[in-house]
C-alpha cells in the first residue's frame, strides 16, 4: 500500500475511534489521563492485588515511573474496564486496579494486544510500555503497554 492509502487508513481508524460507541473515544491526550478517554466509571470500588515478579507494577506506579519504565517490559494486573475491538488491526483494553487518582487519570492504563479479555476479567497483561506514545493527529498517550500478552 502507498504511503497515501496508509494515511487513509489510518485517519479512518482515527475517526473510529473518536466516534464513540465501542471505539475508544479520545481527545488530545489519550492517556486515560485528565484530557483523554476514560474507562467507565466502576459502579463498586475495584481491588486488584498486585502482579508477582520482578517486573510487576500496579497501574498508579506505571505512571509514576513512566520515564524508568519506557520501552521496558512490564506486567500489570487489574479488572478489565472496557474493551475496544479490531481498532488499528488491535484490541485496546482498559484496565484498573484501584491505584492512582482518576481525577488525574493515573487509575486506569489502556494496553493494546491481539488477546480479547471480557469487562470483568480480571487479567495479568504483560507487554512493553511506552511513555507519551504518539499516534499523531493529536493522539497521545501518558502512558501505554503495548504488544500485551493477556492473562487470567
Amino acid at each position: 500500500m502507498n504511503r497515501f492509502g496508509k494515511w487513509v487508513v489510518l485517519c479512518v481508524s482515527m475517526g473510529a475511534l473518536a466516534a464513540g460507541g465501542d471505539a475508544l473515544a479520545f481527545g488530545k491526550s489519550a492517556s486515560g489521563g485528565s484530557e483523554g478517554a476514560k474507562a467507565p466509571a466502576a459502579s463498586e470500588p475495584i481491588k486488584v492485588e498486585k502482579a508477582k515478579g520482578a517486573d510487576a507494577y500496579t497501574v498508579s506506579e506505571t505512571y509514576e515511573m513512566a520515564g524508568k519504565l519506557d520501552k521496558k517490559t512490564v506486567s500489570v494486573r487489574g479488572k478489565v474496564v472496557k474493551v475496544s475491538k479490531g481498532i488499528m488491526g488491535k484490541n485496546w483494553v482498559h484496565l484498573q486496579d484501584g491505584s492512582g487518582d482518576a481525577g488525574k487519570g493515573t487509575n486506569n492504563l489502556v494496553i493494546t494486544t491481539q488477546d480479547v479479555p471480557k469487562v470483568g476479567d480480571v487479567v495479568t497483561a504483560k507487554g512493553i510500555l511506552y511513555k507519551d506514545k504518539d499516534f499523531g493527529a493529536g493522539y497521545l498517550y501518558k502512558v501505554i503497554v503495548e504488544e500485551a500478552t493477556v492473562k487470567q
